[in-house]
């Protein structure tokens, strides 16, 4: 870290803004693409989110970077936020795991845009950064986080209980008494492992149910699409 500081503090202050950046932009990127591409795309498969991940991670760096001093740069992040979770509580279209990692792209991004690599304040008086973090509690951080998502992903430790509705067309089966036999039932035709079932609306002119079937998940197996879309509610 002393070696850091020396060679900035031996640079002119502008050069000492851009190679700050430089640096911060490549540990910021490289960890993105490795949340992105190592623990959020083998399961879900999806290019628009995975490149959707990497360019928001470089845009909320480069905004918080650039939008001036700190205390702006803290109220943009808590602005950001704010305006995501209007996001997911007004729209059907993005599945919470890919909003969660889309927080987690965030707040990362925000932590590295708000970090300062070494302390030229000697060299430097008159040169205002954000708070001081070295080098190596910056990429720590990042590997906490990278950490974290290797625990909930790995799912070695703990089983998952998915959930799917499906539209049930024996009705006769949907009574309390005969539970067992609409689980067997379910279990034959879906080939899923199921657990317990709750029963929704029911259509009697069309002897038609809608059901929702709890199951343990395969730790591979992608559960991105889980509501009953409202076209056939």
């Amino acid at each position: 870290m002393d070696t850091i500081n020396e060679f900035l503090a031996s640079l002119s202050g502008d050069t000492v803004k851009i190679v700050d950046l430089v640096l911060r932009l490549i540990v910021n990127t490289i960890f993105c693409f490795v949340i992105a591409r190592c623990f959020y795309f083998p399961k879900s498969r999806r290019r628009d989110f995975f490149f959707t991940y990497i360019l928001v991670g470089f845009a909320i760096f480069m905004l918080m970077h650039l939008m001036g001093d700190a205390k702006m740069k803290t109220g943009f992040a808590m602005g950001l936020f704010a305006i995501f979770c209007i996001m997911r509580y007004r729209t059907e279209s993005v599945p919470i795991r890919e909003m969660t990692y889309l927080f987690i792209i965030i707040s990362m991004s925000a932590i590295n845009a708000l970090a300062w690599l070494a302390d030229i304040s000697d060299k430097h008086p008159d040169f205002l950064g954000p708070e001081l973090t070295a080098i190596g509690e910056l990429t720590l951080t990042d590997l906490f986080f990278v950490l974290a998502l290797w625990l909930a992903e790995g799912g070695k430790w703990l089983k998952s209980l998915s959930s799917k509705h499906i539209k049930y067309d024996k009705i006769d089966l949907i009574t309390p008494d005969r539970r067992d036999e609409l689980i067997a039932d379910l279990k034959k035709r879906t080939g899923l492992d199921i657990t317990r079932v709750e029963i929704g609306s029911i259509d009697f002119l069309k002897d038609m149910a809608l059901i929702k079937i709890f199951y343990n998940a395969d730790g591979d197996q992608d559960e991105s699409l889980q509501k009953m879309p409202k076209l056939y509610e």
